[in-house]
């Protein structure tokens, strides 16, 4: 993650909080007009799904991950569409591919495990490794606590770290506190690691929440903002991406920063992907088609994509555990 002028921050602004009232039918219906007015097929629908791999966070948080299970998560990231099909598509392997996901995402304490898998493949510099810490997911801890997994990530080779709010400042009301919080955050980063802040927006309430959520963040100096940790009953939704994607190009309108957007958790299948992509570039433009400032938190989902991408070389339907990761 590169971008030349990283958003600083601002002072926490009340009044532009206070001015803001989210209409849940009138969002669910410019959803449906923006993604019904879209539709790929065919080399393009296979581009746009390749484009989505490059933007993937490949994840494992899973509480039996080891170092095997890591490494082969990095493999996966490095090379994650099969040689043969790669090569139908017009790409390759060698040094200069493109063709590779943005970052993996692991716990604080196998960090250390994914810089080493990358570093002996040479893909330190292409593929970020982003740890989630603060908490994650609760965000239910002592900010002492919460600070020293920052640290820790960090020392250990994290270059982004995704740290978890406490979702009870937004349903309370403490922006302020909130502010502070993610601060203090921001700094325990250093002056490398970028911050990408988890809203856990299924949890917020209202759409309005998540709108002001989403700003309060950003003011904080969040680099990005991202949906939910994917352990929420309700995780990342369209809707919830339209209002946040709003909230950023706000920030951008006023402050003059791009902030980033990350969703995460329910975005399972090819579809999922394509529509968020759809949402980005009908509301946000182009600009934020690229992995400094859109990302795809998941697990599954580059087993789908690469299904996708078999079927449309091959013209045949893959097996379900074709496309397994590992």
């Amino acid at each position: 993650m590169s971008l030349q002028f990283r958003n600083p921050g601002c002072e926490l602004d009340l009044g532009w909080l206070n001015s803001v009232n989210i209409n849940l039918s009138a969002t669910n219906d410019l959803v449906k007009k923006i993604i019904s007015s879209k539709e790929l097929k065919n080399e393009y629908r296979a581009a746009w799904i390749l484009k989505a791999i490059t933007l993937i966070d490949l994840t494992t948080l899973a509480g039996d991950d080891t170092k095997s299970n890591v490494t082969r998560l990095c493999f996966k990231a490095a090379k994650p569409i099969a040689d043969d099909v790669l090569n139908e598509l017009g790409f390759n392997y060698n040094v200069d591919s493109p063709i590779h996901t943005a970052a993996v995402c692991v716990y604080p304490a196998r960090v250390a495990d994914a810089v080493d898998a990358l570093s002996k493949m040479g893909m330190c510099k292409k593929i970020a490794v982003a740890s989630v810490a603060t908490g994650f997911p609760s965000g239910q801890y002592d900010i002492k606590t919460r600070l020293e997994e920052i640290r820790f990530s960090v020392k250990n080779g994290a270059n982004e770290i995704d740290i978890v709010i406490d979702r009870g400042l937004v349903l309370t009301g403490k922006w302020g506190e909130l502010y502070q919080q993610i601060q203090v955050m921001k700094d325990a980063c250093g002056p490398d690691a970028h911050l990408k802040a988890i809203l856990a927006t299924g949890e917020l309430g209202t759409l309005t929440n998540v709108y002001k959520a989403s700003l309060v963040a950003m003011m904080a100096g969040s680099d990005f903002i991202k949906t939910s940790t994917g352990k929420e009953s309700v995780n990342a939704t369209l809707p919830v991406g339209l209002v946040m994607a709003r909230a950023i190009k706000d920030y951008y309108e006023r402050m003059g920063y791009k902030v980033g957007l990350k969703p995460a958790g329910g975005v399972r299948t090819a579809n999922d992907a394509l529509n968020w992509l759809i949402l980005i570039k009908e509301t946000l433009g182009n600009e934020w088609l690229n992995k400094e400032l859109f990302r795809f938190g998941a697990s599954g989902l580059l087993g789908d994509l690469e299904s996708n991408l078999y079927e449309y070389v091959t013209r045949k339907t893959p097996a379900g555990y074709e496309f397994a990761m590992g």
